[in-house]
């Protein structure tokens, strides 16, 4: 949906500039010319002269209808340079990334963080810096380009990942270089749980199996292995970025709907050269890479920087206020 949007942006944007420097061509030339042939009309019988105002008229209206469409070029090309190359909107589809992202938040994201791309290919021109643990990417979903996805990058290219999904912990082996000796040394990774503050504490399955969200798959591929839906906030800790997650007290995914990577077992993954590990913060909430597999760098669009507008809502429903708190940086 993006890349369509963007390219239909780009089209009125190009319609409208050959638009605008036609009429700028007009002033500087046709025009003269034209109040010339004015001049000449005065000089004609009084029907014929009737009759050509006439047909001006409708030529004049046509005109009016092309200025207008010329006039809000510069507007469109600062919206498509802002938009294909500094900030892109986006809007929160779903719960995966609560409580960090929540259902009705519009964030900025920024597009050069990780290089500048073609608006319409999606092909790096430039290369500006790499994604580094604990960002919140946006990204093309590997199994549909044409969706966005928005997931925390959890893993760097090598790094040696393993999920323990029944205490819901994470294990990374962060990738080293050092071909004498590669000690393996976990990184460190500390959870602290949290009282809640307004975010609900139980889940109401019946109301997720009306909602074909990404969560929708996660809870239903055990369902029957799910004796408590209450929900547990934690602080999670990746190295020096720390951040809140949402765990389910008593639910274990089904560890044969993860992503397994030959030649390593189920839960456990080797992050190729150039791709990435993706997780929700609502870690039971979230299809990201464990099921999915890896996003490649070719996929990025851009970093999440701040929420500018949030309305209070819930998933598939229409917002009854705006949550003003919630405006300002994420991490």
């Amino acid at each position: 949906m993006a890349n369509i949007f963007t390219l239909m942006l780009a089209i009125a944007t190009f319609s409208s500039g050959i638009l605008w420097c036609l009429f700028k061509v007009k002033e500087k030339l046709i025009n003269p010319f034209l109040n010339q042939k004015v001049a000449m009309r005065q000089k004609q019988y009084v029907i014929n002269e009737i009759s050509k105002n006439n047909n001006t008229l409708y030529m004049d209206r046509n005109l009016m209808r092309l200025q207008s469409c010329a006039s809000i070029f510069p507007v469109l090309c600062i919206i498509f340079l802002v938009r294909s190359f500094i900030l892109e909107p986006f809007q929160i589809p779903s719960s995966s990334m609560k409580p960090t992202l929540l259902v009705g938040d519009f964030i900025l994201v920024k597009k050069f963080a990780y290089g500048v791309k073609n608006p319409i290919t999606q092909t790096t021109l430039m290369k500006t810096s790499y994604p580094k643990r604990g960002d919140l990417v946006l990204f093309k979903y590997p199994l549909n380009p044409k969706l966005d996805y928005i997931k925390r990058v959890v893993g760097l290219p090598g790094d040696h990942i393993i999920y323990d999904y029944v205490n819901k912990h994470l294990i990374i082996y962060p990738y080293t270089d050092n071909s004498v000796m590669k000690l393996k040394k976990s990184l460190k990774i500390t959870y602290n749980e949290l009282h809640f503050d307004n975010f609900d504490k139980s889940l109401d399955l019946n109301n997720i199996q009306k909602k074909r969200t990404d969560c929708l798959q996660v809870f239903l591929d055990n369902e029957t292995n799910i004796p408590s839906l209450d929900q547990t906030k934690n602080k999670e800790s990746l190295g020096d970025v720390i951040h809140e997650i949402l765990t389910v007290k008593g639910k274990q995914d089904n560890i044969k709907s993860y992503y397994q990577q030959p030649g390593y077992c189920l839960g456990e993954w080797v992050v190729p050269e150039k791709s990435y590990f993706m997780m929700g913060d609502n870690r039971d909430c979230s299809a990201d890479s464990r099921f999915w597999g890896f996003v490649p760098e070719k996929n990025l669009v851009g970093k999440a920087t701040m929420i500018w507008m949030s309305l209070d809502k819930e998933e598939g429903e229409w917002p009854i206020g705006v949550r003003l708190n919630r405006i300002g940086a994420v991490h």
